[in-house]
């Protein structure tokens, strides 16, 4: 694929000399400027620099600051910087373990100064980690690393800005935020669509076991990947339903049409165990005495995607089976992450629900 001078993908490209000028954001270097990372001076009085005692016989240059400490309720900006490029790789870290922040920590991504975020997702739920649950993740896209490594590969270009800001949406100051945003300037290929992703959630009902993975996107453009935080509210089976893409005029029936969860996951007959691939997983089963039974399942099409002229619908049935045989609807609990690229401007998303709204049961 070659939308940005310099800037291919693969093994074969790697010989390929680019142009392209190389940056990364980090704590260590917040506005990805050449010549000027690691230049935190140690200062153990300093709150804000909180491995200056741990570098203090070493001096400036040595793991002085690598990480920010976001408080309660606060929005920091982790990127912003002007002119076209592309990011090519996100990584981040919360603590060992994201149980009460992971939903409660907002990612929004803006592109080239627009007014509405293109990307508006909890932390967690963004990197294929559904319920604030590790489970390891081996994909192209995405990598979930043990103990709390989140990692994508996502190319998200830009022309004229890219600016990132993270929430800390909770009562609770986050005590390590460690964050690397690595990025290429260079000019963009005007074909090239922006990165977009929205998060939902919602409870299907029995009279209607349907649930809107994306509706109102409206433009040019091709989407990439689905993921699913779903809680089980029903005993038995539950992935007998068919995802629907209507597009581009599409109404009471889709152009798309799956022939069941599992299938659409890439497996077959349920899921007898977890499995993590690059184009298709099911990295977490979760079961408990004190909860109701937690799956999370990707399938990112990156050989297969998408492509709509002018707007895109995405839906899941909620679908088991009644004793007898016969489908039986479900009311399950399921939170979706939608991947795509688009032409700009894009449809303004739904509010966001509230941090209880989010919180995983």
């Amino acid at each position: 694929m070659y939308y940005a001078p310099g800037i291919e993908f693969g093994l074969g490209s790697l010989p390929l000399l680019s142009d392209a000028k190389t940056r990364s954001i980090s704590a260590e270097n917040p506005t990805g400027g050449k010549g000027i990372g690691g230049m935190a001076i140690p200062n153990p009085d300093d709150p804000d620099l909180p491995y200056s005692g741990n570098a203090v016989d070493l001096g400036q240059g040595w793991k002085v600051n690598p990480f920010v400490k976001p408080k309660a309720g606060e929005t920091i900006t982790l990127m912003d910087v002007k002119g076209s490029g592309i990011i090519q790789h996100i990584w981040m870290t919360t603590e060992e373990n994201w149980l009460g922040n992971g939903r409660a920590s907002i990612l929004r991504f803006y592109w080239d100064d627009e007014e509405f975020p293109s990307v508006e997702v909890p932390m967690t739920d963004f990197f294929a980690v559904g319920h604030e649950l590790y489970g390891n993740v081996n994909s192209i896209p995405v990598a979930v690393n043990p103990k709390s490594a989140l990692n994508c590969y996502w190319p998200m270009p830009f022309r004229k800005r890219a600016r990132i800001t993270f929430t800390n949406d909770s009562n609770q100051d986050i005590k390590i935020l460690a964050y690397q945003i690595t990025y290429a300037e260079t000019e963009i290929d005007e074909k090239a669509g922006y990165f977009h992703a929205q998060w939902r959630r919602g409870t299907t009902e029995r009279h209607n076991p349907e649930f809107t993975i994306i509706d109102g996107v409206k433009g040019h453009g091709r989407y990439i990947g689905t993921f699913l935080a779903w809680t089980q509210l029903s005993e038995g089976w539950f992935g007998e339903g068919e995802i629907k893409f209507y597009m581009d005029g599409d109404d009471k029936f889709p152009t798309i049409c799956g022939t069941g969860t599992e299938d659409y996951f890439g497996g077959s007959f349920g899921f007898p165990e977890t499995y993590t691939r690059p184009y298709v997983g099911v990295p977490l089963k979760h079961s408990s005495d004190s909860g109701p039974p937690k799956w999370s399942l990707y399938r990112w099409h990156i050989m297969d995607p998408i492509n709509f002229s002018n707007d895109l619908k995405v839906s899941i049935q909620a679908l088991g089976w009644w004793p007898n045989g016969r489908y039986q609807p479900l009311a399950d609990d399921i939170a979706s992450i939608a991947y795509w690229y688009q032409s700009e401007p894009h449809t303004p998303f739904p509010q966001l629900p509230s941090l209880e709204e989010r919180w995983p049961r």
